[in-house]
């Protein structure tokens, strides 16, 4: 069907595999733990911004990261349903295609 649609199931699965690659980046290091000792500052309150900005941030890229889990497994069950209906198409054509009263008289 030249009008339909195709699905490149490779980048599907490469984009699930990216964002579980930056998941666990981001596992290693987060961001409160960027803020440094208050005393790096040289100042209370410049200290306590940058403590709650961080924390506030590191809020953010939990939920991102709650977002993108969600994605990554959405991305590699299409690939997986994708493959289970080609599979699915190929037995019934085969089925289709395959004589079992033998060889085919157009074939000559």
């Amino acid at each position: 069907m030249s009008d339909g649609f195709r699905v490149d199931l490779g980048a599907l699965e490469d984009a699930a595999i990216g964002i579980n690659t930056t998941l666990n980046d981001l596992k290693a290091k987060r961001i409160d733990d960027l803020d440094g000792r208050e005393a790096d500052y040289g100042h209370d309150r410049l200290a306590g911004t940058i403590t709650d900005f961080c924390d506030r941030w590191e809020l953010g890229v939990e939920h991102l990261a709650t977002d993108g889990q969600e994605i990554a497994g959405r991305l590699s069950r299409s690939v997986q349903a994708y493959l289970k209906v080609d599979q699915a198409a190929k037995g019934r054509m085969d089925g289709i295609l395959q004589r079992q009263s033998g060889a085919d008289p157009a074939a000559d």
